[in-house]
This record gives structure tokens, sequence and C-alpha cells, in this order.
């Protein structure tokens, strides 16, 4: 890299940073700006229009000057302490939405209890109410607004940064799954370099394998690179710290894994070892309270679904049953959690004849890995392709997660051939229940190459929660609606 793309990098940085700053502040007035909105129209509301119950005290709206600018104060305040304007790229818009749902009610609970104090009889709780609703849902949807704006741009390529990563190792492929996993931080992964000559040179989905960490000095000659990932493993520090110097003298940032995180720091404990602080190792998949959390949740969603999808599955069966003779219900042995084997439902989209076709179409697959897809597969019949493309077709499984086979959320079952195809890095996935729907459902589906829906089922075991599971339900009905990579 030249002293000239150097100096561009660093005016670069120095600008995003001000750009932050600025951006930050406009976040925060225009929230104040739809807070006073939202008490202007909780005024209207409740003195003007007069919903929802009667008037005991009369009071002009310059009464209310005062409790608005303490209303405006409070709401501000709680956002900062609940981290609202905290770095965005680091939370979603269902992490931002529950944390500013919850600022907000603290700051109503505040304001009820001055009210309740200084001026009972003239102050309308039920407005202060109305205007806090009003307030929080005008700050989500500006939140959402600006997000959608966001994700815009780093499609377009805008804000986005390059990223190299050092090392493919267990914690190389743990920053490849956060890369896939988290389109919002930004990040753009231009490859991998990594001394092992079979690592070095083999792809992993998207991620380009650029050979030795030799090449590292020609490649920051002949590419951008924002941020270099630091992954080599304890013994290679007097490495790590030529390479930290290196992003020093080309302005760029170093960011280095310590080599602690080969152990999953996800689930280790702080321990009291006779008065000395010590990490425990703890299970790798979920256990105990949150497997049964997961499982009440499966009973619960599974029961509902199967009671609504039942006269759309009645339907369905007959219009297969009308087009393609056989059964309309299609069963497949697929491998669960820990390799045991299960028979798995769909709705039949395909002739009854298909795994025999199977064969000769081999040479035509269009996926990579263990799995087979075709876009336009000719063993797929009329009704088939409207139910695939609706996803209907999956809706059976919902039996199979009451059954216990699988959970509504959770990495996708594959055939006991394709898993014996599996890299050892793969097989982390059978920690875990399979699901219905999962992180690369609402990630791209078949157009995920079968290494990047690895990273997604690996950062979703890793990075379980129940508040993960929600996001994921939440988010698939936008995807099925797009059906995008649906075939």
């Amino acid at each position: 890299m030249t002293s000239q793309s150097t100096l561009t990098s660093s005016v670069a940085q120095a600008r995003r940073s001000a750009q932050t700053i600025v951006s930050h502040w406009l976040l925060v007035l225009a929230d104040a700006l739809l807070i006073n909105v939202g008490f202007v129209l909780g005024y209207i509301i409740r003195y003007v229009w007069r919903w929802f119950a009667e008037i005991g005290y009369e009071a002009s709206f310059w009464d209310y000057l005062p409790i608005e600018i303490i209303f405006t104060v409070t709401f501000l305040l709680m956002f900062r302490l609940d981290h609202v304007y905290a770095d965005r790229r680091t939370f979603d818009w269902f992490d931002q939405a529950y944390g500013m749902v919850n600022a907000s009610l603290k700051a109503m609970i505040i304001l009820q209890a001055i009210i309740f104090v200084y001026r009972p009889l003239v102050y309308s709780r039920l407005m202060l109410v109305e205007a806090g609703g009003i307030a929080i849902f005008l700050t989500i949807v500006l939140r959402v607004v600006i997000d959608s704006i966001g994700q815009n741009r780093l499609k377009n390529g805008i804000g986005v940064a390059n990223v190299l990563i050092v090392g493919a190792g267990e914690v190389g492929r743990a920053v490849m799954r956060v890369v896939v996993a988290r389109p919002e931080l930004g990040l753009r992964c231009i490859g991998f370099v990594d001394d092992d000559p079979e690592r070095g040179t083999t792809d992993i989905g998207r991620f380009p394998a650029l050979g030795h960490c030799n090449n590292i000095a020609a490649i920051l000659q002949n590419q951008r690179v924002d941020e270099m990932v630091i992954t080599l493993p304890w013994q290679a520090q007097s490495r790590i710290f030529e390479l930290v110097a290196l992003c020093n003298r080309h302005k760029i940032v170093a960011r280095v894994s310590p080599s602690l995180m080969q152990l999953n720091l996800f689930r280790m404990d702080v321990d009291d070892y006779g008065g000395i602080p010590l990490l425990t190792s703890g299970e790798h998949a979920i256990t105990g309270t949150d497997q049964l959390i997961k499982r009440v949740a499966d009973i619960v969603v599974s029961l509902v679904m199967l009671t609504i999808s039942a006269p759309i599955i009645a339907i369905m069966c007959v219009l297969i049953s009308l087009e393609s003779p056989g059964s309309p219900i299609f069963s497949h042995i697929r491998v669960g959690r820990n390799g045991r084997h299960f028979r798995m439902y769909k709705l039949r989209s395909m002739r009854v004849n298909a795994e025999e076709v199977k064969q000769e179409l081999m040479t035509q697959n269009e996926a990579d890995g263990p799995l087979f897809k075709m876009k336009d597969d000719p063993r797929t019949t009329r009704v088939g392709r409207f139910i695939r493309r609706t996803s209907i077709d999956e809706l059976l499984q919902f039996w199979n997660v009451l059954k216990g086979d699988m959970s509504v959320v959770g990495p996708r079952p594959h055939v006991p051939p394709e898993v014996a195809s599996y890299a050892d890095w793969h097989r982390p996935r059978l920690t875990m229940r399979p699901g219905i729907t999962g992180l690369s459902q609402i990630s791209g589906r078949s157009e995920l190459a079968f290494d990047e829906t690895a990273l997604l089922d690996l950062y979703y075991i890793e990075n379980w929660t129940f508040s993960l599971d929600m996001r994921i339900m939440l988010r698939t009905p936008v995807y099925l609606l797009t059906a995008r990579g649906a075939y």
C-alpha cells in the first residue's frame, strides 16, 4: 500500500469518526423531536378528541409545558442509561426496539410518580400513558427507517469495512460465522490466509482462500483492507506482533483474538477455586432450563401452527393428489440431534419416483458441498413449485416438532449420505435438534453455499438465546413472502 493510500485511509477513518459523532447527536435531536410530537398528540387525544375516558379536570397545553420538558428529558436520559445510543452496528432492530420500550416504560413510571406526588388532580396520568405510547411508536419507526437506509447502503458497499482474516482454524471460522450471521456489522471478508497448505487453498463459502500468511504484504499492496483479524494460536506470538506492527504502518485496524478463544467463551463459567478465579468449560449445546424453555416454546408454537394450517394442508393434499398419483405426504429419513435418524414429513412437491430420477440429475447439481439442489428441478410438479416457493410443503414438519424430532428453530436436517460427507468442523451442527427455520432460512436459503449455511448454524448454536429464537421466528414470515432462495 502506497503512502498516498495510507494517507487516504487515515483521512477516511477521521471522516468516519466525525460522521459518527454528528449522526449520534442528530439521532438524539430526532428522538427529542419525536418525543415532543408524541406528547402533543397525547394531549390532543386526551383533551381535544377526548378518547377512552371523560375529562376530570380541564388543563391547557401551557399547563403541561413543565411536564413536557420533564417528559422529554426523562425519556432521553433513560435512553442513554439503557444504551439505546450505543454502537448501533452491534444491535439489530429487535434489540433496539426492546431497549427503547424498556427505557420508555421506566421513564413513564418516573413521570407517573412525579405527577402523583406534586399535581395529582391537574395532570392526567392517562394522557401521559397515551403520549408515552405514541413516543415509543414514533422512535421505533425512526429506527426501522434508519436501519432500512443503512442496510441499503451496506448492500451498495457504502460504509462497509474490508476484513482480512489471518488463520482459518476454529477461531477464524468463528469470525466468519459472525460476518455471515451479522450483516448489520458492515463487514466484508475479502478472504483469509493460513499457513496450513490445505486450509490456505480451500475456499470456505463466500470467503476465498488467499494462500500462505507470507502473502499478507502483497494482499495489502493490491487490495483495500480496512481491518485485519488475527486468529493465530498462542505459539505464534512473535508473528502476531509483526502483523500488528504491519497494520500500524499501513493505518489498518488490527484486531487480535486471544488464544483463549480456542475455548468457547460463550459456554464458560467463572468459578472461585480457593480464591483463584478460573474459567470452567461448559456444555457446547444448550442444556437444563434453557432446553426446557425451548422445548415448551416448540410445543406451543407447533400446536398453534398445526391448528391454523390444518385447512391449508387438507386443500393442498387434494390438489397434489389430483395432479400427480401417489400419497400427498412425503416422508424421508433425516439425521437429527446427536446423529439420531428420524422420519421427516413434508407435503409432496415432486413426482413419486423423484428419488430414482435423482441419480440421473446429479451432473446438474447446482449446490456445493454434500447437498443436491436444482433451481428448475424437472421432478417438481406445478403444485409442488407453488408450495415450495411459499414453504407450505414444510407445514407438516410441525408434527415432527411436536414429536420431539425437530425444533421450530435450528439447523436444517440433512439426509444420511449428506451427513456422511460433512467435514469435521460441520459436525457440531448435530449437537442441536434440527429446525424448520433458522439463520440460514432468513439469510438466503438455497442461495447460500453449504459452508456458509454451516457457519450460520454454528453461530446460532454457540449464541443461542430465547430472544434469538424469537427474532428468527418473527423474521421468517417476511422472508417467506419474498420467496428468496426457495427452490
